[in-house]
């Protein structure tokens, strides 16, 4: 029996704006804490950007999730480095449950026509914005096509670092990847033309420490989801993920105690002196 048409205007319903951009993979590399490794390949090299709006606790959520590709225990999957969203209700309970990257963010983004516009700031920056139109058509290269079945895995981080702190290695909960595995068929895509533009942010450091260094390209691509899990895959070595556990807000880029650090590096994998791992 095939499913039943989604209403006219159904949130639910709406696609999703997926961006890719290649950028030098040494990069990415840089950004994953021991544990989780770089994905070999012009594959290896690609970030991905979803622009969206999905039902979360009875209304709609508006969000941008960044991701890069990683593998960990030899699945193959994408490392997600944050997620933007403008429903603080699902911020704070999706980090402390599932490790989930959320951090609070205004995000503009609908379809009028062939217009499709997305805009996304945090902080009062605005650091992506695309003002495109659709092509009516599938993209040639670099996206998903009708018919596709996706099979996907995301990691997140679980870790929760000791009560009161300090420079010494201790945690509460050790740090641990987190798998969520989807499911699903593609059932439309549509190219996407217009300069998407990353916008310079200490707050969300793309230009920085993920910089484009190729063609943008961008497509709505709605998806009919059949399975979602979400569970602790494995642990993550906890001196070597120190340097990783400061974080800008509750995103995964590196931060000082929450914040931008003064300089936009990457911190360093190597394991720290200290060993006093809870």
């Amino acid at each position: 029996m095939s499913a039943a048409p989604t209403p006219p205007g159904e949130v639910a319903g709406m696609p999703k704006l997926v961006l890719r951009y290649p950028t030098d993979p040494a990069r990415i590399a840089a950004l994953l804490p021991p544990g989780l490794d770089p994905i070999d390949g012009e594959a290896g090299s690609v970030v991905q950007i979803g622009v969206y709006c999905v039902p979360v606790h009875g209304e709609p959520e508006h969000g941008v999730s960044t991701r890069v590709p990683a593998s960990f225990d030899g699945t193959a999957g994408q490392y997600c480095l944050g997620i933007g969203i403008d429903q603080e209700s699902a911020i704070f309970v999706s980090r402390e449950t599932n490790g989930q990257p959320k951090f609070p963010c205004e995000v503009t983004f609908f379809r009028l026509g062939e217009r499709v516009v997305a805009r996304c700031t945090h902080q009062g920056r605005t650091f992506l914005e695309l003002d495109g139109t659709t092509t009516g058509a599938p993209p040639s290269v670099g996206h998903v096509a009708i018919g596709d079945e996706l099979v996907e895995d995301e990691w997140w981080i679980k870790v929760s670092r000791a009560v009161g702190g300090g420079e010494q290695v201790a945690y509460d909960f050790a740090p641990h990847v987190v798998r969520v595995h989807t499911e699903g068929v593609v059932v439309d895509v549509e190219e996407v033309l217009g300069d998407v533009v990353l916008h310079p942010s200490p707050w969300d450091p793309y230009t920085d420490l993920l910089p484009m260094v190729g063609p943008t390209t961008a497509a709505l691509v709605t998806t009919r989801h059949t399975a979602r899990s979400i569970a602790l895959a494995g642990p993550l070595d906890p001196d070597g993920f120190w340097p990783f556990a400061d974080t800008i807000g509750g995103s995964r880029w590196p931060g000082e105690r929450g914040a931008p650090p003064a300089s936009p590096t990457v911190p360093a994998r190597a394991v720290p002196a200290s060993t006093g791992a809870a």
